[in-house]
């Protein structure tokens, strides 16, 4: 089982792109396990039509025995939903939702139940708090990936994001797997990014292009997988998820090895 935290600035089409992702590797016949850990709780939303998916926050506050079909869908291509919520707006911590989240699907058993081949965690990444660093710790991720754009916030926050996660590899939690860059065509990006790269010591793993086809598959509330199969955009996302894919293995290898 490959487990990958993807964290990026709120805004950045993270969960755009790692919907994408697990799009593609369920068509390629993998089981496939998403979690959205963002208190907006749209995560998932483009593989179910933009239906509300009640959150596992919202369900353990409100219900009494919440049991593990109340707490997922199944979405486009099987892939498998679930969304952490978080409080009202001004009340709470919404990483203690992360957490709450993650630790009732672990109890009522659904990496045994469902036996996914790939679960993704999509973590909102303005903030490395407790909570929203909880996938790159306690064995929840193996991987952590980080989507920027040339935009100087973005790469503010992917820095971050970026030396959180070498703090938990000090532990032997979850290692950086590389960045990802999303292009918002701004000036000189791929060279701040590479730079930003350098800077981790990390690779930039994949690219994707600006593209009008990612806004008109959301105006359909689809993935592009989904709604453009024949794309460029959709064969960029094929691209992405085996170069994510190469490097989850390259390390499952290299550690069967040592």
């Amino acid at each position: 089982m490959l487990k990958i935290a993807v964290y990026g600035k709120g805004g950045i089409g993270k969960s755009t792109t790692v919907s994408n992702i697990a799009a593609v590797l369920a068509q390629k016949g993998l089981k496939v396990l998403q979690i959205g850990c963002d208190p907006k709780a749209d995560s998932t939303s483009l593989l179910h039509y933009h239906q509300k998916l009640p959150t596992i926050l919202d369900l353990v506050r409100s219900k009494k025995n919440v049991t593990l079909e109340d707490m997922i869908c199944t979405g486009y291509a099987d892939v498998i939903c679930a969304e952490a919520g978080g409080p009202a707006p001004g009340v709470g911590c919404a990483g203690r939702g992360i957490i709450t989240a993650l630790e009732n699907l672990e109890k009522k058993g659904i990496y045994e139940k469902y036996q996914p081949d790939v679960v993704l965690y999509d973590v909102l990444g303005d903030v490395v708090c407790g909570g929203f660093s909880m996938p790159m710790r306690d064995g929840y991720a193996d991987k952590v990936f980080i989507i920027t754009s040339g935009e100087n916030m973005a790469i503010y926050a992917a820095a971050n994001i970026a030396m959180a996660v070498q703090h938990f590899q000090e532990r032997n939690y979850a290692q950086l797997g590389g960045i990802i860059l999303n292009q918002r065509n701004v000036k000189n990006e791929l060279e701040k990014v590479q730079e930003l790269c350098k800077d981790l010591d990390t690779s930039l793993v994949g690219t994707l292009s600006r593209s009008e086809t990612v806004q008109e598959a959301e105006e359909l509330r689809q993935t592009v997988m989904q709604a453009f199969p024949e794309s460029e955009m959709a064969q960029e996302y094929r691209i992405l998820a085996e170069q994510i894919l190469e490097v989850c293995q390259k390390n499952y290898q290299e550690e069967s090895v040592c």
